[in-house]
């Protein structure tokens, strides 16, 4: 028997675990949990009445966004028993638990850096929208003040040099990644953004910072940072405000809206 299915099978153990531990970590961790809850009023600021909405979450394995919109439909290609659907996403145009044309939202956040081709799955996502439906994903954004942080504090692998909007190698949902990925699609190689424009009317495209030390000073999944919730709560505003003012010195995400053709 090939050792190849083994050894995915044990990666898939170990994603689901880490999973269920930073979904813990993060229900606990009351700042991170505020600043999940403000993305997510931001990332739906412009839609009437979110809760009358088809809303698909793609990567739902640690988001908390149900616990803000109770009719949003999570998945993840991790099957874990508090979700909806499990699937690879990279297959949604074969899925057939979702009827095409028949979603207002696909929403993504700090998913599409995980994927192994975030274009092809934008693109296969197409099928399953209205037109002029949406897709809401939030990712890392590289300026002066966060590139240095991704690069060298944080655990997942930063690459601008790639020669194609893809991983080059996948070894399961959690452990393969280049959190550069959709930076470089969406403000630095504009012929990747071109592959959307048969899907997607990519000459609208809306990009917003959001952020920018604020979620470090929650600490992350990874740890808590003893900051009150009080002083938090007061100084996120700020840190959103100077985030948009100074994108390319501060931001540390972004918000991308693609709209269905």
């Amino acid at each position: 028997m090939s050792s190849v299915p083994t050894v995915l099978q044990g990666q898939e153990a170990e994603d689901r675990a880490a999973t269920l531990r930073n979904r813990a970590r993060l229900g606990a961790n009351k700042n991170l949990l505020f600043w999940y809850r403000e993305l997510y009023r931001d990332q739906f600021r412009g839609l009437p009445n979110p809760q009358t909405l088809s809303i698909l979450e793609v990567g739902s394995g640690t988001s908390p966004l149900k616990q803000f919109l109770s009719n949003v439909i999570t998945s993840d290609v991790l099957d874990l028993d508090y979700l909806d659907l499990v699937f690879d996403c990279h297959e949604i145009d074969k899925l057939d638990a979702i009827k095409d044309n028949s979603i207002d939202v696909i929403t993504l956040t700090n998913v599409l850096h995980h994927l192994k081709s975030p274009v092809g799955f934008l693109n296969r996502a197409a099928s399953k929208l209205k037109s002029g439906g949406k897709v809401i994903a939030t990712e890392p954004f590289f300026s002066t003040l966060s590139t240095p942080i991704f690069k060298y504090l944080h655990h997942e692998p930063v690459d601008f040099r790639i020669s194609e909007p893809e991983l080059g190698e996948v070894q399961g949902p959690l452990a393969s990644a280049n959190i550069a990925l959709p930076w470089l699609i969406f403000f630095r190689r504009h012929e990747w953004l071109q592959r959307l424009n048969e899907n997607f009317d990519v000459a609208t495209v809306s990009t917003r910072p959001f952020s920018a030390l604020s979620y470090m000073a929650t600490g992350g999944i990874s740890r808590k940072v003893p900051i009150p919730h009080f002083l938090y709560h007061a100084l996120f505003s700020t840190d959103l405000a100077v985030s948009r003012r100074f994108p390319r010195f501060c931001a540390a995400f972004f918000t991308v809206i693609l709209t269905r053709r």
